[in-house]
């Protein structure tokens, strides 16, 4: 198994190799730590923090690591420290990823030694079991009824779905969850994935971490409207001073980033944190004006609710306690730089269910189970268009841009107000109240990209026939 592994070990992946491309800083010896550290953070947290067959984590890597090109280099699992080990160098320490329990694995940065990795701080926290409670909290209960015909309807879009490249909506489809008046009412997966196994989730987790700053907005820590929600940009003159919370939210800080390249991709594969990379960059333009990519402002607006919380012990624990196992959703990891701050740009891991709990949430507009989560108006907040809009083509395709959702209504047929949690090849979880229907698709697309305003339209079709 560690020559398998060992041989799947690439010399750059495809996000170090798009950051070579944009800077000429970056260079074969710092990607080849990026690409480590990359193999090092999927084989732990699919190891150690998901349900996920071994087999599994290791004949994706080339659909989810990111890899590009084939190098051999010596990797080690240690069971009993739970820590991965990837060497890059034969003059430095390996990349090293640990798993932290509830806080699945955390990627150490470059240089740092297997010591300092079990010597993090893991929180005294289990994930609960709530299958046996009824849907959406748990899984008992969760099927729901169509008729013949409409049944008949939406499995033959799911037929197409799963042809992937030679099916009208292209891509890599693993997993399916539509569900319709609260019940799932369509079903299935490939690949040997299933229910309850995670995957990345990319950066559908940037909607994850807009429900925990909402969170922190209904609890009163926190408020949209407030300049400069971190202490780094306080000083007297700092024009990061001028930054709201909103405008993170947004992705609209004016804080500089080429794209979802770098600096992101020092958090990303680097070990570097987010108290350093994200927090302590430039302006660029000014705040609200100009619509940039960027995963910084969103660890950024949940950095600033660390702040407000003013307990790291608790902020560690504040995603689990507060969002995920109170929805049901015990099945997702939201994982943390060593510094303990949440990457909820794109470092989760989830399954389908899962997001259509979150879903579930958003159509009734932050109420579960009676107790009001998230503001009131919250969902249509982060479903209205920002003050600035992706240009076109953007990385969202033709859809507009809310508050850490993208805006798909009108296009392909689909609702008005239509609306999606979306992360790269091929995550989406698309949120149409007006039908009280959540889509999740979830995949490993490549350059075919699939069409989920086209796919969701057409299960709407099908559920009204």
């Amino acid at each position: 198994m560690m020559r398998r592994v060992a041989a799947l070990l690439l010399a750059v992946t495809t996000i170090a190799g798009a950051a070579l491309a944009q800077s000429a800083a970056t260079t074969e010896r710092h990607a080849a730590a990026d690409a480590a550290g990359s193999l090092a953070l999927h084989l732990c947290t699919g190891y150690f923090s998901t349900e996920a067959p071994r087999s599994l984590i290791v004949d994706n890597i080339s659909t989810v690591a990111f890899p590009t090109a084939p190098a051999t280099s010596p990797t080690d699992v240690d069971e009993l420290a739970k820590t991965v080990s990837v060497r890059y160098a034969d003059d430095m320490p390996p990349r090293i990823a640990v798993q932290r329990g509830v806080l699945g694995c955390t990627l150490m940065p470059i240089g740092a030694t297997k010591a300092a990795a079990v010597a993090l701080r893991k929180p005294a926290l289990t994930a609960p079991n709530l299958d046996g409670r009824p849907w959406p909290t748990g899984e008992a209960n969760a099927r729901g009824s169509l008729s013949d015909d409409r049944t008949a309807a939406v499995e033959r879009v799911l037929d197409d779905a799963f042809k992937n490249e030679t099916g009208g909506y292209r891509g890599v489809t693993w997993g399916v969850v539509v569900v319709k008046d609260g019940r799932i009412v369509a079903e299935r997966y490939q690949q040997s994935m299933a229910p309850h196994v995670s995957a990345r989730t990319y950066s559908m987790c940037k909607s994850l971490g807009a429900t925990l700053v909402g969170i922190g907005v209904k609890k009163g820590l926190l408020d949209l409207d407030r300049k400069a929600p971190l202490t780094e940009w306080r000083t007297p003159g700092d024009p990061r001073g001028e930054i709201t919370l909103n405008d993170l939210m947004h992705m609209t800080s004016g804080l500089y980033s080429e794209a979802a390249a770098r600096p992101d991709n020092f958090l990303y594969l680097s070990g570097a944190p987010v108290s350093e990379i994200a927090a302590l960059r430039t302006m660029d333009s000014r705040p609200g004006a100009r619509f940039v990519y960027a995963g910084a402002d969103t660890v950024l607006a949940v950095r600033a609710l660390r702040e407000a919380v003013n307990d790291d012990a608790a902020f560690m624990t504040f995603p689990h306690r507060e969002l995920l196992w109170k929805i049901g959703m015990t099945r997702t990891i939201v994982e943390s730089d060593w510094n303990s701050d949440f990457i909820v740009s794109g470092q989760c891991w989830s399954t389908p269910r899962d997001f259509a709990r979150l879903g579930l949430l958003y159509l009734a507009d932050g109420v579960w189970n009676g107790e009001r989560l998230l503001p009131v108006g919250w969902s249509k907040y982060v479903a209205t268009p920002a003050s600035a809009q992706p240009p076109r083509p953007s990385i969202g395709g033709d859809a507009g841009y809310g508050a850490q959702f993208w805006l798909h209504g009108g296009l392909d047929g689909l609702p008005a107000d239509a609306y999606a949690a979306f992360g790269s090849r091929g995550q989406y979880a698309m949120i149409i109240p007006s039908q009280n229907l959540v889509v999740v698709r979830r995949g490993f697309d490549g350059d075919a990209a699939f069409n989920i305003s086209k796919f969701s339209a057409d299960v709407v079709q099908a559920l009204a026939k």
